[in-house]
């Protein structure tokens, strides 16, 4: 709102600075500001407010270290991360901007889910929340509406490099960027991002070649399950994620940092030329958001960490995993998401790998045997006698690493 004040006052009055909030980085900045001040002042009041109504953490006694002196402490702090995302993003943000109301959709829907599913377990004392298939049902809806949305919006396009546009017959629009020799040309094409590979562009309508002459067209029918698949698995792994104190949110701010590199880049025509990657336009107007959304991670930090005052509960973890997937979807790199990912792809696999050989070894021994001592990961390192906050920490360096590796790919192919 405060952007077309000021694109107002800088086109009608000619106010000095006025200008300053048609760079993205400049409100990229004052987003992380707000965000973390609401988050870090306005957090507390909201943690006193839940402490108020009793809100508290009912713990399942697993037998770990240090785990009944967190009964009790004040739940769904999601809402701190939700407020201080989404108020720089109305304030600083083009909200006319399609991925920009993506993310806030993504937002309020996630948000919404986990909110029902802690309401129920603290207000309702049913300790098993909403049930998962509804959770299920949630995820898959987003993944629809974000899928049919990437697909059919107007402004959700790539612009890929002709050397040659004059030869293009179906050319729409071709845009000569200066000092350069390459032309870019808008392409609907629901294309991704192969890591570490030279031509690394992928169509998803290549899945379907074997459809006919007219496969292109049905394309939408490879996309929108992935879409549904990533944004399920990505929210249920930061779900998981979220089991010692400041592992979520540490983890999740660091691979917002990521994306929001890859936002801006993608979005700016110099840079993605320099990189040779896909120009996609108005993706960089997602950096506000993302900055916003990193900043509400490290202030939810200040009460997350150990010994936490504040648990994000469903409401934050579903929310945070959702708008990850949707940045990296949106900014097509979502096949980087095992990397970037990397520590909920950990923790999803240990839940599954674990229950899938307890089964099978119970059907075929009679007894059913584990591979770690518990799952999640982080619990199996509890067990073997390590301090919640050594394990967060060295899973934030772990994170660290991934996401360096995952910036690399953007030249090293």
């Amino acid at each position: 709102m405060l952007y077309y004040l000021f694109e107002y006052l800088d086109k009608t009055y000619d106010v000095p600075g006025a200008g300053l909030f048609n760079f993205i980085t400049f409100r990229a900045i004052l987003a992380v500001i707000l965000s973390l001040f609401i988050a870090t002042v306005y957090g507390k009041k909201i943690i006193s407010y839940l402490q108020k109504k009793q809100v508290g953490e009912s713990i399942r006694d697993l037998g770990l270290e240090g785990q009944n002196e967190k009964a009790g402490t004040p739940t769904m702090g999601g809402i701190i991360i939700i407020l201080a995302t989404l108020i720089p993003v109305l304030l600083f943000a083009k909200l006319e901007n399609i991925y920009v109301i993506l993310l806030i959709v993504t937002t309020v829907w996630m948000g919404t889910i986990g909110f029902i599913d802690d309401y129920i377990k603290k207000f309702k004392n049913d300790k098993q929340g909403l049930p998962g298939k509804f959770k299920v049902i949630g995820q898959i809806g987003l993944g629809l509406f974000v899928g049919v949305t990437m697909y059919l919006h107007p402004d959700i396009i790539v612009q890929r490099t002709i050397v040659n546009p004059e030869t293009e017959t179906e050319v729409t629009e071709v845009i000569a960027k200066e000092s350069v020799n390459t032309f870019y040309v808008k392409d609907k094409a629901m294309l991704t991002t192969i890591p570490f590979v030279k031509e690394n562009e992928f169509n998803y309508s290549k899945l379907i070649s074997w459809a006919g002459e007219d496969y292109q067209s049905y394309v939408w029918l490879i996309f929108i399950p992935i879409v549904i698949f990533i944004i399920t698995a990505v929210s249920n792994g930061a779900n998981l994620t979220d089991g010692i104190d400041g592992l979520a949110a540490g983890t999740s701010a660091i691979i917002g940092l990521t994306l929001a590199l890859f936002a801006w880049v993608s979005g700016n025509v110099i840079f993605a030329d320099y990189l040779n990657i896909m120009y996609i336009p108005n993706t960089g107007e997602m950096t506000i958001f993302i900055t916003a959304f990193v900043g509400a991670l490290i202030g939810f930090l200040w009460y997350n960490t150990y010994p936490a005052q504040v648990f994000m509960g469903d409401t934050g973890s579903l929310t945070i995993g959702g708008i990850i997937a949707v940045i990296a979807i949106a900014v097509r790199k979502e096949l980087l998401i095992p990397i970037l990912c990397g520590i909920f792809l950990m923790e999803n696999l240990s839940v599954v790998l674990q229950v899938s050989w307890f089964k099978y070894t119970k059907k075929k021994f009679g007894e059913g045997r584990r591979i770690f001592r518990m799952s999640p990961l982080h619990h199996h390192y509890q067990i073997k006698g390590f301090h919640e906050s050594k394990i967060v920490t060295r899973f934030w360096i772990v994170g660290i690493f991934l996401a360096i590796i995952t910036i690399v790919t953007l030249k090293i192919r």
